[in-house]
């Protein structure tokens, strides 16, 4: 199942780095997951500091 991000984000660009197939990115002033691309390994949830991704 795909991550979201909530609005807790602080748009700090971590989850970008760690994702694996480039499937986070910045659109309109916040980040979002291509669910498309997601393969639902979980990276950015364990690399965002303050807990904004989760399993849809």
């Amino acid at each position: 199942m795909p991550r979201q991000i909530s609005d807790e984000c602080v748009k700090c660009g971590a989850c970008c780095a760690t994702c694996p197939v480039e499937a986070i990115a910045e659109e309109d002033g916040k980040y979002v997951v291509d669910k498309e691309k997601c393969i639902d390994c979980g990276a950015c949830e364990a690399g965002c500091p303050v807990g904004a991704i989760s399993e849809e």
